[in-house]
This record gives structure tokens, C-alpha cells and sequence, in this order.
């Protein structure tokens, strides 16, 4: 059976013009009611689930982010794109997703990329009771017109007492890289901006 924009319900008219034209109403019916078994409802507890795992991505970024501004960039503000950390973790989510273990089997390194300089600032496990079976490399980049001396300050050794009231202001964009721990399959890059 084909069906075309005018035929838009099961209601007598539009049935009476198929028959017009030589359909079987049993046929006809039968197949209304296959479309209405066919589509799936959405899952809304896996939905719900996904959403709650996005929002705790969320948070493990904006913690490692909160801790290392004073122990790692030695600087009182860090400014983040509004919905950064969101569209990191989907993304993140979306690369485990084909994972054996999904988000529960990752390692992440989070760095910042300062003038061409990548800088650690944390690793974050997401079940440490799981073998993990991929890494991820998150890179924050840097905003291009903030702290254009940061190298110097950052290697200098009075970081805290010149600097700490300083603000460091992250790009929307990011370098998200994937790498399988135990698979020849080649590593995937993302770059988000």
C-alpha cells in the first residue's frame, strides 16, 4: 500500500475513496493499525537515566575545573562558555556509548591548552571498579585575548601571591580524543567549537 499526504486518518471519506479505487477494507484497516504497533514508544526511564548521567558529567567537569583553578592555574576565576561542560559530556556520552562498559569503562584526562602548551589538570575515573577499556583526552583551550603572559606566570615559582586574583577565561571550543585501550581500532578525534 502507498500512502499520500491526502489519506491523513481512518476516517469513512478517505477509506470510501480507497475502495473508489479497488482496495480491500480489511487490507486497509490492517495496515493503519500495523502503523500504529510499529513505532516504538520512547523509553522515558532511559531518557531520564541518560539526562541524570549528563548532568553528574557535568559536575565531574565543573569540580575538576573548581579545584584546579587554585592548585593547578593558580588563579581565582575560571570563566567557562555557558553550555560547555553540556556539550563535552554529550559528547563523551556518545563516544562510550559504543563501549562495552558505556561511561562506566572510562578514563579521562583533563588538560588546558595554554599557547600550545597542554598543561594536566586532572584524570577522572568514572567507576573504579571497572577495568577501564578506553581513554579520553579532554583539552580545554584558552580564550585568545585572556592572559597573554600566562606561560611566564605559570612556570614562575610565586604563582599564588602575584597571580591568584587573576581570571582565566576558557574558549568554547575543546579537543575531545578517544583511545580503545585494548583494540587495534585507531583513535577518534572531536573538535567542538
Amino acid at each position: 500500500m502507498v500512502a499520500t499526504g491526502s489519506l491523513s486518518s481512518k476516517n469513512p471519506a478517505s477509506i470510501s475513496e480507497l475502495l473508489d479505487c479497488g482496495y480491500h477494507p480489511e487490507s486497509l484497516l490492517s495496515d493503519f493499525d500495523y502503523w500504529d504497533y510499529v513505532v516504538p514508544e520512547p523509553n522515558l526511564n532511559e531518557v531520564i537515566f541518560e539526562e541524570s548521567t549528563c548532568q553528574n558529567l557535568v559536575k565531574m567537569l565543573e569540580n575538576c575545573l573548581s579545584k584546579s583553578k587554585q592548585t593547578k592555574l593558580g588563579c581565582s576565576k575560571v570563566l567557562v562558555p555557558e553550555k560547555l561542560t553540556q556539550r563535552i559530556a554529550q559528547d563523551v556520552l556518545r563516544l562510550s556509548s559504543t563501549e562495552p562498559c558505556g561511561l562506566r569503562g572510562c578514563v579521562m584526562h583533563v588538560n588546558l591548552e595554554i599557547e600550545n602548551v597542554c598543561k594536566k589538570l586532572d584524570r577522572i575515573v568514572c567507576d573504579s571498579s571497572v577495568v577501564p577499556t578506553f581513554e579520553l583526552t579532554l583539552v580545554f583551550k584558552q580564550e585568545n585575548c585572556s592572559w597573554t603572559s600566562f606561560r611566564d606566570f605559570f612556570f614562575s615559582r610565586g604563582r599564588f601571591s602575584s597571580g591568584f586574583r587573576r581570571t582565566l577565561i576558557l574558549s568554547s571550543g575543546f579537543r575531545l580524543v578517544k583511545k580503545k585501550l585494548y583494540s587495534l581500532i585507531g583513535t577518534t578525534v572531536i573538535e567542538g567549537s
